[in-house]
């Protein structure tokens, strides 16, 4: 380092000289140390907040961590009396910003992206944990004879009311935040019956028959029934209107063409014609419970959750089935109620413990409240059930995606998941990304190699897996050879365009080649997807839902 030449002349009395030389020695070295200072600073950045609670109160003492992002050493500091938390000389790159404190459950917010010579100021919310009813080892028995599980007790939360998603906590950019959005919305899609096969030759015959017979109840039906399977509610409707006229007390019929108004977005007709159902099946609970059901459906998708989660929590009141528990958890879920959601679905798991969807549905409701490691327990537990079913690996490789840390039971199963599924590229990239988290750093060639191995092979099953090429282009930074992570981080961005790290990734890479202008080019796309990801995060929470309950302690038990 190039380091500035001072020439110091003393004159005088040889004390004064003694005197006048030290003081012009220590002004040397100090303009040395502050040169090299300025140097160091114009390298580096900051990062300073405040820890507060939900209700906005200091949190003192509470540890932040600063992890990161390509899993080297993090560095940690406890926030001080007034709760204000900093991080300085901190170099370029991607950042993940947790916080502990005894009483809160801890919070992750990240990625951060950190560029030389700028001072970031963000602020962490903790929120205090709700008790959460415990999961007991061995599952309550069914009622002797009555051939259905007995429900339980009252629910231990009132879900009260819905406000606007503006007032969470977290950031953003949070990619935690996003990923439990969005795994919330996953666990939605997994209810009600699996997808079925296009039906289109026996809707052509449904169809011929009917042309030839109108006015046949069973024509009519079995072609309405036929275009609701296969999502053509609009076009169903014209024909089961015509079967309901022909048999107007026809159960089935009249159900089926509620199920079509709600499906076709006609909500009034739809929950009109579920309600005058209700009145008349009377004492038959079964039906009462479907229909409670489908009134739930229809008001989701008219925008109404709070009238659906009541109606979902009647149906499974009336009807403890798995199908009822599970979607009465996941409509909680959807709509950020995390402790009741977890609550359903401990007691779904208690009678249904061969359910793979509710264990499922209870790892994510786990992992959005804050507890990875009873996430990864109960989704691994999920992928036990069913060793060859997909959707539990998925989940456990979403999640470990985008945590630091992983569990040994997410290596184990994800390993089975790339060897009973070679050729499925979500399962070589999950795999892969999972190698490369648990290595013993960059000289653990045996680590990374298996990591590089499975990557390369997602990307070759599935060449627009962007995620792919930009975890290969990482392995490739921390092996310090850049031509490759150029190269893997350019095929990322072309694969996955708003991919907004693939961009900045490849800025990075660029400044290590030498290609300046390149990398500002990339920065700048970084900056503008992310603002738009933003942007686009930011709408998403004005328009959602969040329902606001309360949880009761549980009645103290009696003692005899």
């Amino acid at each position: 380092m190039h380091r500035p030449r001072v020439t110091v002349k003393c004159f005088g009395s040889p004390a004064r000289i003694t005197l006048a030389c030290l003081l012009a020695t220590v002004v040397f070295f100090a303009s040395i140390m502050t040169w090299g200072q300025d140097q160091s600073v114009s390298n580096t950045a900051a990062l300073q907040g405040f820890v507060k609670d939900s209700a906005g109160h200091p949190v003192a003492g509470a540890t932040v961590y600063l992890q990161p992002k390509d899993g080297s050493l993090a560095q940690s500091v406890k926030a001080d009396g007034v709760g204000k938390y900093g991080f300085s000389g901190i170099r370029d790159g991607i950042y993940m910003l947790r916080v502990e404190m005894a009483g809160f459950n801890p919070a992750a917010l990240g990625p951060c992206v950190i560029v030389s010579g700028e001072s970031k100021t963000l602020d962490l919310i903790l929120e205090s944990p709700k008790k959460i009813p415990a999961q007991p080892s061995s599952p309550p028995s069914a009622k002797a004879g009555s051939g259905s599980p007995e429900f339980f007790d009252e629910p231990q939360f009132t879900v009260a009311g819905v406000t606007d998603g503006t007032n969470l906590g977290g950031h953003g950019s949070n990619t935690v935040v996003r990923t439990k959005d969005a795994l919330a919305k996953d666990i939605a899609s997994l209810s009600g019956s699996p997808g079925k096969e296009s039906r289109k030759p026996v809707e052509t015959a449904l169809r011929a028959e009917v042309e030839r017979e109108p006015g046949s109840f069973d024509a009519n039906y079995q072609l309405g029934k036929s275009l609701i399977d296969d999502g053509k509610a609009g076009e169903a409707l014209v024909y089961l209107e015509r079967a309901s006229k022909l048999k107007p007390d026809n159960y089935p019929s009249s159900y089926l063409l509620a199920t079509a108004y709600g499906d076709a977005g006609q909500f009034q007709r739809a929950r009109t014609s579920a309600q005058a159902l209700l009145t008349s099946q009377g004492g038959d609970k079964q039906a009462q419970a479907d229909l409670h059901h489908l009134l739930g459906d229809i008001e989701e998708k008219a925008g109404n959750p709070l009238d659906a989660v009541r109606e979902y929590q009647r149906a499974a009141e009336l009807n403890p089935s798995e199908s009822n528990f599970f979607d009465w958890g996941a409509e909680l879920l959807l709509h950020r109620a995390v402790e009741p959601a977890i609550e359903v679905f401990i007691k779904g798991n208690q009678i249904f413990p061969k359910s793979a969807r509710l264990l499922v549905g209870l790892g994510v409701a786990w992992y959005t409240n804050g507890s990875y490691d009873q996430a990864a327990q109960r989704l691994c537990e999920a992928s036990d059930l069913n060793p060859i079913d997909p959707k539990a690996y998925l989940f456990l490789g979403k999640i470990q995606a985008v945590e630091t840390t992983q569990s040994d039971c997410s290596s184990e199963r994800l390993a089975r998941f790339v060897k009973f599924q070679p050729g499925n590229a979500m399962a070589n990239y999950y795999y892969g990304v999972n190698l490369w988290k648990r290595r013993n750093g960059p000289d653990d060639t045996g680590s990374l190699g298996q990591a590089e191995s499975h990557l390369k092979r997602a990307v070759e099953l599935d060449p627009k897996l962007g995620v792919g090429y930009l975890q290969l282009g990482i392995l490739y930074s921390e092996r310090q050879d850049f031509p490759s992570a150029v190269f893997a981080f350019q095929e990322a961005t072309k694969a996955t365009p708003q991919l907004e790290e693939a961009h900045y990734r490849l800025s990075q890479a660029y400044k290590r080649t030498g290609e300046k202008l390149k990398a500002e080019g990339e920065l700048q796309l970084y900056h503008q997807i992310s603002k738009k990801k933003d942007e686009e995060v930011e709408r998403e929470r004005r328009e959602s839902r969040q329902f606001v309950y309360t949880l009761r302690s549980p009645a103290p038990t009696s003692r005899p």
